[in-house]
């Protein structure tokens, strides 16, 4: 059995879209704990039920809850050959829990400055009507809807500032403890989106014998 990678970077790194090449290349299924808190709590399984308990009142799901949601969501047929786990884990006690119920055989960082971060969301802009994504220099959008484009409200320098130094905190001992082990790999994230995708198949076909 080939066993699971893990993806993580902060937020604004492009996850989103390199998750999607790593499922097509490798068919294994995307994993986050948010949809699975959402799909167990939806289910009513035993797990759900006890991470509504915490939802309701507005708390934390503890490591506890989302270990065996994800020990769980490993015995469904689709993750005989591993899962991508995309966000997680976050923190070193979270990663120590997982390598006792999960084989992990890379770990890909995509890796962004965080001026780079705070220009890309704080430029980001939306139209209300289409859903459309649109930025200020990356991309701008055409002047017939340029007067409607809304930034949402978490989009904001301090939002995304203070959201890069929770990331901080977490990850970088996270990185140092998966190097340790010989299973991170560092992605330059700062480059046209095509290169960094090129990098990510590369480090998987490496590791994983694709």
């Amino acid at each position: 059995m080939s066993g699971s990678i893990v993806l993580f970077g902060p937020p604004g790194a492009g996850k989103g879209t390199q998750a999607g090449r790593i499922v097509d290349l490798t068919g294994k299924p995307q994993v986050s704990t948010g949809d699975m808190l959402r799909t167990a709590v939806k289910a009513g399984t035993k797990m759900g039920a006890e991470a509504k308990v915490y939802m309701d009142a507005g708390l934390l799901v503890p490591d506890s809850v989302i270990i065996g949601l994800i020990e769980e969501r490993l015995t469904q047929s689709d993750a005989v050959n591993g899962v991508l786990f995309d966000g997680f884990p976050r923190t070193i006690p979270q990663a120590e829990s997982l390598a006792n119920i999960a084989v992990v055989e890379s770990v890909i960082s995509i890796e962004v400055p965080d001026d780079a971060i705070v220009e890309r969301i704080v430029g980001r802009r939306m139209d209300p009507e289409t859903g459309d994504i649109y930025h200020i220099t990356f991309n701008p959008a055409p002047s017939e809807v340029e007067s409607r484009l809304i930034q949402r409200k978490d989009d904001t320098e301090d939002t995304v500032r203070a959201r890069l130094e929770a990331y901080h905190t977490q990850t970088a001992p996270l990185a140092a403890w998966y190097s340790e082990r010989g299973l991170l790999i560092s992605i330059d994230g700062n480059q046209p989106i095509n290169q960094v995708g090129d990098a990510v198949e590369d480090a998987v076909r490496t590791t994983m014998s694709v």
